[in-house]
């Protein structure tokens, strides 16, 4: 079980936007140099923010924008805006159980639900934390140094 580092570079990215916004043109370049992320990366993952209405972007050195107020945004709307989660589900099973073993006739049975029960109460978490809320901790630890 792992998800995909697209979930984090999100929140970098979009941290990035409302911290440098206002001094600076927030491009793929800059916030490759930011994140340590391939700007081509970092293009497919402003795209999916564009589609779920997260972001606005323009064509060549316009930069990123929020589309969105950070408060209206919450850690579960970047979750599912980058699909770091497949339709399968957080935990993926092993293929082939062993339908001869009692173990492996059963282990979906008694895992199964209790595996979609960790997903949601994750997902339910993640629907708690707003992207204002990342924003405040983050500027506040910059304004420390």
């Amino acid at each position: 079980m792992q998800m995909t580092s697209k979930f984090t570079t999100a929140v970098h990215i979009l941290t990035c936007i409302d911290v440098f916004g206002d001094e600076t043109r927030v491009t793929s370049e800059f916030l490759s140099g930011s994140t340590g992320v391939n700007a081509v990366i970092i293009r497919n993952v402003l795209a999916q923010l564009k589609s779920a209405g997260i972001v606005r972007t323009r064509q060549g050195s316009g930069g990123a924008h929020l589309a969105v107020p950070l408060n209206e945004i919450t850690l579960y709307d970047v979750y599912k805006a980058v699909e770091c989660v497949d339709d399968e589900g957080l935990f993926h099973f092993h293929k082939n159980p062993n339908a001869m073993c009692p173990v492996g006739r059963n282990i979906h049975t008694v895992m199964d639900g209790r595996l979609l029960a960790v997903q949601a109460a994750m997902e339910n978490e993640l629907k708690s934390v707003t992207l204002a809320e990342i924003v405040a901790d983050t500027k506040k630890i910059i304004s420390e140094e």
